[in-house]
């Protein structure tokens, strides 16, 4: 496998919003898991929402690709696979009366995952002046942030 150099600042950009994608696209595979996996119909209807708020997620990210005049692709996510390992390996483990924490506490680490990844676009993005792209990725990190505050509150209140 041939290992690109990252030259630019571009070519870094570029390089981090491909993972993005791939972060969203793992992400989106990972809900439809972990909605199985949830006992309760509170639990799977979150997990069905926030795959809606997933899908616009990456319309955002294929709209900052056509901005950035950037070819769309992916790129490895290794920390993305793991993260989903990592919950299918916890869930696998569980008695059924745990599933919906497990769930809950899996989806809660992928949270903060892309919530550190669109921090790190965001900064290099509104150095360069791209206001528009600065917008889109702004809607996805604020539903990022909602969604962990969801996710927290309801793991809190199924432990309450």
């Amino acid at each position: 496998m041939v290992q690109q150099t990252l030259k630019s600042p571009t070519d870094l950009l570029h390089f981090q919003l491909r993972t993005a994608m791939t972060m969203e696209n793992d992400s989106l595979a990972a809900l439809g898991e972990l909605q199985k996996a949830a006992k309760t119909a509170e639990i799977k209807q979150l997990f069905r929402h926030h795959a809606g708020e997933t899908k616009e997620q990456i319309a955002n990210l294929q709209q900052v690709f056509r901005l950035l005049e950037f070819k769309e692709s992916t790129a490895p996510s290794p920390s993305t696979k793991g993260i989903s390992k990592q919950a299918a390996s916890l869930l696998e483990r569980s008695a059924p009366k745990l599933r919906d924490q497990v769930a809950l506490t899996s989806a809660l680490g992928n949270e903060h995952y892309e919530i550190s990844a669109y921090q790190s676009l965001i900064v290099p993005t509104t150095a360069m002046g791209f206001s528009e792209v600065v917008s889109l990725l702004q809607a996805n990190l604020d539903q990022e942030v909602h969604t962990s505050e969801e996710l927290q509150k309801t793991l809190q209140k199924i432990l309450a």
